[in-house]
C-alpha cells in the first residue's frame, strides 16, 4: 500500500515531468535535460517517477534548465510538504490498527538497522501480546477508531520475528519512565519486564535504558524510529510524521546519539529494570 508521503512524491515527479515536456522552446527529452543539468539520466527518471526525493537545489536547477524559473517557488513549496508529511491518526485508523501495522511492517522488512527511541511506552518490537493489547485498546478509545485489537496484536508480535533474523540490527533506547508507565495491569507489566530481560544479550539487539538519575544533554521528547538512514517516523498525539529528507534524518541521528550518551546497557540496564519491578511489587 502506498503511503501518503509516496503519493505526494509521485505527484511532485509528475509536475517535474510536466515542466520538462512543456518548456517555452518545446519538449525536452530526459537525456537532453540530464545533459543540461550535468546529471545522470537515471536521476531524471527517479525524480519523475517518485523514486527519489529532490533537494531544494535540484528543484531550482530543474526550473531553470526547463526555462521556467518562476516554477521554482511552487516546486519548493511541494518539497516542504514532503519533508514533514503528516499522516493523521484519524485517517490512518479509519479501518483499525491492523492496516497501520501492515504498513510499518513493510518498512521493517526492508530495513537492516532500526534505531528506536521511546520515552513513554515499551518499544513495540519488545512488547508482549498482553502489553500490546492494552496499548491498542487505549489508543482506539482515544481516537475513537474501529477496534481490531487482536489482528493488530498478531501483526505486531509477528513482526518481532525480525529480532532473531541474521543480518538485522535493532538499537533500542528507552527512558526509564517507559518502564514504569502503568498503561496495563501490574501482572502484565511484570511479564513485560521479563520480556525485556530476555532480549538483553541477543546479538541482534542493543537495549539501552536512560535512568531517571542520568545527566541529560537533551530532553527526552517524542518517540521516533530511524529506518537505516533513509526514513524517520515520529509519533505525536494527532499524527505521525514520515521524514526522508537528508537534513531531518541527520537531525534525528544526532538526537539519537545524544540520547545514547545518557543510556546504560547490559548489567546496568538489567538493574534499572529490576528496580522498576521492585517498585511494581511495592518493595
Amino acid at each position: 500500500m502506498s503511503t501518503d508521503f509516496q503519493k505526494a512524491r509521485i505527484a511532485l515527479g509528475a509536475r517535474l515531468r510536466e515542466l520538462r515536456v512543456s518548456g517555452p522552446r518545446g519538449r525536452l527529452t530526459g537525456p537532453q535535460l540530464a545533459q543540461r543539468l550535468g546529471w545522470p539520466h537515471s536521476k531524471i527518471y527517479k525524480l519523475e517517477n517518485g523514486r527519489q526525493t529532490a533537494t531544494a537545489t535540484d528543484l531550482q536547477a530543474w526550473a531553470e534548465a526547463t526555462e521556467q524559473p518562476g516554477a521554482a517557488k511552487e516546486l519548493q513549496a511541494r518539497l516542504k510538504g514532503l519533508e514533514s508529511h503528516t499522516r493523521s491518526w484519524r485517517r490512518q485508523l479509519a479501518s483499525g490498527h491492523r492496516p497501520v501495522q501492515d504498513n510499518i511492517t513493510a518498512e521493517h522488512d526492508r530495513t537492516k538497522t532500526l534505531r528506536i527511541w521511546e520515552n513513554c511506552l515499551i518499544a513495540g518490537m519488545l512488547q508482549t501480546a498482553e502489553y500490546a493489547r492494552a496499548v491498542f485498546d487505549r489508543h482506539a478509545e482515544l481516537i475513537q477508531s474501529p477496534r481490531d485489537t487482536e489482528d493488530a496484536v498478531r501483526a505486531r508480535v509477528q513482526r518481532q520475528e525480525g529480532l532473531y533474523a541474521p543480518g538485522r540490527r535493532y538499537e533500542i533506547l528507552m527512558w526509564e519512565g517507559a518502564l514504569r508507565a502503568r498503561v496495563c495491569p501490574p501482572s502484565v507489566l511484570a511479564a513485560q519486564y521479563d520480556r525485556l530481560l530476555s532480549v538483553i544479550g541477543l546479538d541482534t539487539v542493543e537495549l539501552g535504558v536512560i535512568p531517571f538519575t542520568a545527566p541529560l544533554k537533551i530532553h527526552p521528547a517524542n518517540g521516533f524510529w530511524i529506518y537505516d538512514e533513509r526514513l524517520v517516523v515520529v509519533e505525536d498525539w494527532h499524527a505521525e510524521l514520515w521524514l526522508d529528507d537528508t537534513d531531518n534524518i541527520a537531525t534525528y541521528l544526532r538526537v539519537w546519539r545524544t540520547l545514547k550518551e545518557s543510556a546504560v546497557f547490559g548489567c546496568e540496564a538489567r538493574q534499572v529494570i529490576h528496580q522498576a519491578r521492585l517498585a511494581l511489587d511495592g518493595r
